[in-house]
């Protein structure tokens, strides 16, 4: 999380945070240039809406397909299920991929009826995309367009040589959420902005379990309450589950701590009412730390709103940025911390991006200081798992020593159009890492 701030200086930070966000968004590419990638937008779980005309899906919708990558995710297999009274058969199976040589998408299928096609075709803009099928004997049968109106919703349509409409299906997307990810909302910040609804739509859609906010103020969420963010978080199948606040290090006198401490109960109150299980903390002041005594006030304050919220059922822990690793009387600052603060009152949301960047070993703390890690935010220098930096896959080797719980995936650097990235990240930790 590159985004933070205080409520003692909250006015110029919000400003800050807002022009980080926005040049973030602002070098994302609006289009998706690669027939490769254009394909990626295919992958998951989807299931059929009640008719062409709705994106609102039945209890028992009638055809669920299931697409899993293959290869680098330049291909993928399909397999769709129809449902049969209280059954859902095996109808079709497909092996769909990216041809380097042709810049071309084919298929290759089989229906539950025995009859194999091959198709080809390929993507004729970022969202439009037809395949002309042909069987075995060289007969063209029937072709087949796909219209993705965003990530989570595609419309396709069969017509057969004669150009005559065959069949139409518009499909949803209903990525599982067996493998619990979560997504810090940093991420969607302007697209919470102008709909949150929609966005927390499509959220539930791409498979995300739960939301980590960080835009606390004024005891509210995005300007509602927290019940009220509470309901339309669970309305939409997800849960509030964590939140970054902030509230800088009082001075040293009584009133300005009796302050905090008021302000850190009345957070408290309200996150426990919006059923959020963690909170967590930054330090965007460690610059102008220069001694250990300094650093100890910092880890008897964290120790205090730790307290503050067990004694409330909340977990509290601290996350890192690149300043954490500096030195200070040759005392590593986030070795001060975990060694300095309480392990039944503040526990770590280790920033994996920021850790790698600030050339230090994640794996090193999660051997040294074992369970300390509740929380990661995973996160790339691009979309997540493309830069070839970071080894993910080993890095979650270390899990279950880390003691990590809540997962929580983080964009902020798009090469692509911000829902495809989104919906990347979850493909990428579900069908990659986790």
């Amino acid at each position: 999380m590159t985004y933070y701030f205080s409520i003692q200086r909250f006015t110029n930070k919000i400003i800050l945070l807002l022009i980080l966000i926005g040049t973030s968004t602002v070098f994302a590419q609006t289009n998706i240039p690669k027939q490769a990638d254009r394909l990626q937008q295919y992958l998951g779980f989807w299931v059929s809406s009640i008719d062409h005309t709705t994106d609102s899906i039945g209890k028992t919708p009638l055809i669920k397909m299931n697409n899993y990558p293959k290869i680098d995710n330049t291909a993928m297999s399909v397999d769709v299920f129809q449902k049969d009274g209280k059954t859902y058969n095996h109808t079709l199976t497909e092996l769909i991929g990216y041809d380097t040589k042709t810049d071309s998408i084919f298929a290759l299928g089989k229906s539950a009826q025995g009859d194999m096609f091959l198709g080809k075709g390929g993507f004729t803009s970022d969202t439009d995309w037809i395949m002309k099928d042909r069987d075995f004997t060289g007969k063209e049968t029937m072709t087949v367009t796909f219209d993705f109106k965003n990530q989570t919703d595609v419309h396709l349509k069969g017509v057969n040589p004669q150009n005559e409409i065959l069949w139409l299906t518009r499909y949803i997307k209903k990525n599982p959420k067996d493998k619990n990810i979560g997504i810090q909302l940093v991420s969607v910040h302007e697209q919470m902005q102008q709909n949150p609804k929609e966005t927390l739509k499509y959220l539930d859609r791409m498979g995300y379990s739960y939301i980590e906010t960080f835009v606390y103020k004024d005891r509210s969420f995005y300007g509602l309450s927290p019940l009220d963010f509470k309901k339309l978080v669970e309305d939409n199948n997800l849960k509030f589950t964590g939140s970054m606040t902030f509230y800088d290090l009082p001075s040293d006198d009584k009133q300005a701590w009796k302050k905090a401490m008021q302000w850190w109960q009345e957070c408290i109150e309200d996150h426990k009412q919006a059923g959020v299980e963690y909170l967590t903390i930054s330090n965007n002041q460690i610059k102008e730390i220069t001694t250990l005594s300094e650093l100890k006030r910092y880890a008897e304050y964290y120790n205090a709103i730790g307290k503050l919220c067990k004694e409330r059922g909340i977990r509290f822990a601290y996350h890192n940025h690149s300043d954490e690793f500096k030195t200070i009387e040759n005392k590593v600052v986030y070795d001060y911390f975990l060694e300095n603060t309480d392990p039944e009152y503040v526990s770590f949301q280790a920033d994996l991006y920021w850790m790698h960047f600030s050339k230090v070993d994640p794996i090193d703390y999660f051997k040294r200081y074992e369970n300390r890690f509740i929380s990661w935010h995973v996160k790339d220098y691009e979309e997540l798992g493309q830069s070839g930096k970071m080894d993910f896959e080993l890095y979650f080797t270390y899990a279950k020593a880390a003691g990590l719980k809540y997962t929580v995936a983080e964009v902020e650097a798009f090469n692509y159009p911000v829902w495809y990235s989104i919906n990347s990240a979850w493909n990428y930790l579900y069908f990659n890492i986790l």
